[in-house]
């Protein structure tokens, strides 16, 4: 569970516009409710909202951060309908006064479950969300950085330039320096020649955005998500301290990698490391450098 907290008493005008704008949309008044707000969002502030006929779980950020929850709510719509793992479901997003919001299905969570049930659910998303081309119907976010996704045939062009060229653009902004960026570039399109099937993916799958209901039910949350290679969510979730080996073994059991997938997933964690050097700088640089070096030496 996270940790909680009351909140004090600013921001009213904002609370009773926001539970306005509820009321009108759904006929529900969850008005004179409490809320806690929640520690450990780094992008959002987040609270959860307790009244006697509903909890929800409510983010907010800067009223020009309305596109990104629009798009956070449409990913996990398109998730929820795929009916494969548990999303919390989007109820409401929008402005008020000083603030963008989203409001969520409330589920209170735990870190603790059944791992090996969390990865057969993922090969179950992946199985039956199928697309026809690479992309997603907007661009959305990668933490807080925008997440262009243009429509493609080619997933290596797909990637080569959504992804990875995007995130060097960015890294050459704010004075990154990677020599062999365009020899990489060039390279894509050899290296991810393997013609995926185009999948639903998360698109953020790190150990942060997967838990479990009390029932046990694995749930997602926090997507990123985009029509690409299902491999890019397994690459995630081998970052960042990863998942327990019972996900793999689950995943693998109801829909195998195929060959291949070793290499390609350090391409696909580059992404994530290009992004966590425009976010935060330091250290990913040295490592975004090591692994383009080690993605070289595949050719």
């Amino acid at each position: 569970m996270p940790h909680l907290r009351r909140l004090r008493v600013e921001g009213v005008g904002r609370w009773q516009q926001l539970w306005d704008q509820f009321a009108a949309a759904t006929g529900q008044r969850l008005h004179g409710g409490k809320a806690l707000a929640v520690g450990g969002g780094s992008i959002n502030t987040t609270y959860v909202w307790q009244h006697p006929e509903q909890t929800l779980f409510i983010k907010f950020n800067r009223p020009e951060r309305q596109a990104m929850f629009a798009a956070e709510a449409n990913a996990l719509k398109a998730i929820a309908k795929v009916q494969a793992i548990r999303v919390p479901l989007p109820l409401l997003w929008g402005v008020v006064e000083d603030a963008s919001f989203l409001v969520l299905e409330y589920l209170p969570l735990t870190s603790a479950g059944d791992w090996w049930q969390m990865g057969v659910a993922l090969a179950q998303l992946h199985l039956k969300g199928k697309g026809d081309r690479y992309g997603w119907p907007e661009n959305n976010t990668i933490g807080a950085t925008p997440q262009i996704n243009p429509w493609s045939d080619n997933w290596g062009e797909f990637f080569r330039d959504a992804r990875l060229r995007y995130q060097f653009d960015l890294a050459r902004r704010r004075g990154g320096h990677f020599p062999k960026a365009e020899k990489l570039l060039a390279a894509m399109p050899e290296l991810l020649n393997h013609k995926p099937t185009p999948t639903l993916v998360h698109g953020d799958l790190w150990s942060g955005n997967a838990a479990f209901c009390r029932t046990g039910e694995p749930v997602i949350f926090d997507p990123a998500s985009y029509y690409g290679d299902r491999e890019v969510d397994l690459a995630m979730s081998e970052l960042f301290g990863g998942f327990p080996a019972a996900f793999y073994e689950g995943y693998n059991a109801m829909y195998p990698l195929p060959a291949g997938y070793t290499q390609r997933k350090t391409i696909y964690n580059l992404y994530h490391i290009l992004n966590h050097f425009n976010l935060f700088g330091g250290s990913y640089g040295t490592q975004a450098q090591y692994m383009i070096e080690q993605i070289l030496r595949f050719l």
